[in-house]
């Protein structure tokens, strides 16, 4: 399976809180994704100066692509960057990890995504989108998808509905399987009837969290998965510390967590379709599509940020193997 990503080319900025007063001194609602500007980010950026912060190219697609990219399947990922540091910084570390960039590039600055990582191990983003907000409807042309199996889209691109809109329904129309994440309870809040108009359209896999599932049906997860899956072939819902549930053809399938140390939530649902999409890549029954999804997730929140070092993948895909080959 080749798979085609697209979403918010960021560099996300692993910041460690040391509480929470902070979040409310910007008035970001903890757990979030908000919106700022380019000089309210910098100003955030420099008032946590003396905070433990690391640098990874970010964005939820592009996690979720580079978790692909480390199962061993070809990935392209599609997103817009600026002519500066941060966005060379971004393509180079694509180009290592073997996916396919056709990334645009901007005038303005490449965007960037300041994770607030509080002690109990949420984290709270304030993105600049930057060159990634320009991202046009004139961008997305029916050779991208040529090749591709399977379109992958984060929900945060909803803000460009016609954008959002064209990818799926060429990647439908080309006959790619179409998946969504949903991406943050307040930008389903804001786009809820778009979205449930798309899902039912032009979707075939859902993901979301318990607030974003909330979020759109109103309901808590056992009943909202029931929703979701009337409008796409699966929807998934993740639990948090509860797991998560997967339901299809009228049959759920409810999944535990794993047992960890966690130390920041941050990439959990982005790895976890990386690991979900493995296995539908595998053909594997979807109770083992989401028990490798709950591993990739499980093992990403003990570190910080998304991006998981050499050693700690080797053992992930010694574990993969098992659930791939349990009887």
């Amino acid at each position: 399976m080749k798979i085609l990503g697209m979403g918010n080319a960021l560099v996300d900025i692993m910041t460690q809180l040391e509480d929470d007063r902070f979040l409310e001194r910007f008035k970001l609602p903890k757990g979030s994704m908000t919106l700022v500007d380019r000089e309210l980010s910098s100003f955030i950026h420099v008032e946590t100066t003396g905070l433990k912060k690391i640098q990874s190219s970010g964005g939820s697609a592009a996690n979720t692509i580079h978790g692909l990219a480390h199962m061993g399947l070809q990935t392209t990922y599609i997103g817009k960057i600026g002519n500066d540091e941060m966005g060379s910084f971004f393509k180079k570390d694509m180009e290592m990890n073997g996916i396919n960039p056709i990334l645009y590039n901007s005038f303005n600055d490449t965007g960037r995504a300041v994770a607030l990582i509080s002690r109990d191990y949420e984290r709270t983003f304030a993105t600049y989108l930057g060159a990634a907000v320009e991202l046009s409807v004139e961008d997305i042309t029916t050779d991208i998808f040529s090749g591709h199996d399977l379109f992958y889209i984060e929900g945060y691109l909803i803000n460009n509905l016609k954008l959002f809109k064209k990818a799926l329904r060429i990647a439908k129309k080309e006959g790619l399987k179409t998946a969504v994440d949903l991406a943050s309870y307040n930008v389903v809040k804001e786009f809820k009837k778009p979205f449930q108009s798309i899902l039912n359209e032009l979707v075939d896999i859902v993901f979301a969290n318990e607030d974003e599932a909330r979020a759109l049906t109103g309901k808590d997860p056992e009943n909202a998965i029931n929703e979701l899956a009337e409008h796409s072939e699966i929807a998934i819902v993740k639990t948090g510390s509860d797991g998560s549930l997967v339901r299809s053809n009228s049959i759920t399938w409810s999944v535990p967590a794993l047992e960890i140390h966690p130390l920041d939530t941050t990439g959990a649902g982005d790895l976890y379709a990386s690991g979900f999409l493995y296995g539908l890549s595998r053909k594997l029954n979807l109770q083992r599509c989401a028990k490798i999804g709950t591993l990739l997730a499980a093992n990403v929140i003990e570190i910080v940020g998304a991006k998981m070092d050499e050693p700690r993948w080797k053992n992930i895909l010694k574990e993969v193997k098992l659930i791939e080959n349990e009887i």
